[in-house]
């Protein structure tokens, strides 16, 4: 395992980045402060936070296929490839396939991993992505920012990602009251 996780940690990074393998980093601390006292296949969801963006990286990406499902099939192809076992196979899979949308008919596994990549969104980080991929529109950046603040805590499952989406979000609340005072409603 140790093997297969250095491999697929350097592949992330390569083909993500530093906000592909920073973003995957931050969804495992979070995953394991949400599913602390859950019972769960800790090996498949590392593996799926470490895959469930690669259809979104450039090597991969298809305008015209969601990149969650992209992602899917670009990690069934890998993990075919380097001989995983079915079984472990299946539960990644899912996972990486409902990173977006997980319903509680979904696994623990995917249910933990959808939760973690909404929660890396709002707070802070959420805010500062979404402003510097629009550094020249402020009004988008500000506009998805709300959009996501209103919007992700709804996917949220797990008691304890409800609770830390709570302190997130006054974050977020604090971060967009300095910024429209800064700018006096002009951005």
């Amino acid at each position: 395992m140790e093997s297969l996780l250095s491999k697929i940690n350097e592949l992330t990074e390569e083909y993500g980045g530093q906000w592909g393998i920073n973003h995957t980093k931050r969804l495992l601390k979070l995953i394991s402060i949400i599913g602390e006292e859950l019972q769960y296949n800790h090996e498949a969801v590392t593996i799926a936070a470490y895959l469930h963006d690669w259809g979104g990286y450039a090597k991969w990406a298809m305008s015209e296929i969601n990149h969650a499902i992209r992602s899917r099939q670009v990690a069934e192809e890998f993990l075919t490839e380097i001989g995983c076992e079915n079984y472990l196979m299946e539960l990644v899979l899912e996972c990486i396939e409902y990173h977006h949308s997980a319903t509680g008919n979904n696994s623990i596994e995917a249910i933990l991993l959808s939760d973690a990549d909404a929660l890396d969104f709002l707070g802070t980080v959420g805010v500062l992505r979404d402003f510097s991929k629009n550094p020249k529109n402020l009004r988008k950046a500000y506009e998805t920012v709300v959009n996501r603040r209103d919007n992700l805590q709804k996917r949220l499952l797990l008691e304890k990602s409800q609770e830390l989406a709570k302190t997130r979000i006054n974050s977020m609340d604090q971060v967009l009251c300095s910024f429209e005072e800064e700018t006096f409603g002009y951005f």
